[in-house]
């Protein structure tokens, strides 16, 4: 299957939060201490308890990164644990050079085999467009992010009256000829949302910022009902797997994840 195809096979079966396996080592239950691969441990148990609820697992790279060759270890098992048809995100918001960009996107897309990965646009399309080449993955653009930061360039007014970050989903959709192109928008955001919903054209979403950052789900839902389709991606991250830090932590996680699948499809 395609990354494309995975997202909406799982839309379609009414799953639209991504469990963000953002694993930080401190956080993990003191129980698991004890195990050589701590990290791996604890997303294991996620995995296995989650998979049939959850629309897609996304990884911020830099809690793997930041454990050295260990951690990169434990994040190739951990995706060897994900079932085939669950869309993977490695969240690496990359974006170079055109050459530095290609061994990114190799990276990314051919060593860890991620479906879909997260973009920086700000030094525009030849540094995208190396990821752009694999045609049956997804690369999630940043337009604009849940963080308080956004405002200081994301939503800078330019000559002509729009905002940068309304710039970036118009070369967002003009670069989206393989229709393998998406968009971040934070959920945070939400009177943005409301004005921008409808230049999203045929973009996949994925959303950051509901639970821990604020984020309202059914705000959110409310907006994306104006959309033709959903193609959406909802990531959850620290509101999920640290839900609990006891023995019980992997069910604790699922049970929250299904509360908010609840959610989305009780607005139906």
């Amino acid at each position: 299957m395609t990354a494309l195809e995975k997202l909406d096979s799982k839309n379609n079966e009414g799953k639209f939060i991504c469990v963000g396996l953002d694993t930080d080592i401190e956080k993990i239950p003191i129980h698991l201490k004890n195990f050589s691969d701590t990290i791996f441990e604890f997303n294991k148990q996620i995995i296995e308890i989650t998979s049939e609820n959850t629309a897609a697992y996304k990884f911020n790279l830099a809690f793997y990164e930041s454990e050295g060759i260990n951690g990169i270890k434990q994040l190739e098992k951990t995706l060897a644990l994900i079932p085939d048809g669950i869309l993977t995100i490695g969240d690496a918001k990359r974006g170079d050079i055109g050459n530095t960009s290609r061994m990114y996107a190799k990276s990314l897309f051919e060593h860890f085999n991620f479906d879909a990965t997260t973009l920086s646009p700000y030094m525009g399309y030849d540094s995208v467009s190396p990821f752009l080449d694999y045609e049956n993955k997804i690369s999630f653009i940043l337009a604009l992010t849940s963080n308080q930061g956004a405002d200081d360039f994301e939503k800078v007014s330019l000559k002509d009256g729009k905002k940068l970050y309304e710039l970036v989903i118009n070369k967002v959709n003009d670069w989206n000829t393989n229709q393998n192109c998406g968009i971040v928008f934070g959920a945070t955001q939400i009177n943005e949302l409301e004005k921008n919903i409808s230049t999203f054209e045929q973009l996949p979403v994925l959303v950051p910022g509901i639970g821990a950052q604020g984020g309202s789900l059914e705000g959110l839902i409310e907006q994306f009902f104006k959309r033709d389709q959903m193609r959406l991606i909802i990531n959850v991250s620290r509101s999920i797997i640290y839900k609990d830090n006891t023995k019980n932590f992997a069910i604790a996680a699922n049970d929250e994840l299904k509360r908010l699948n609840n959610i989305i499809n009780n607005c139906f």
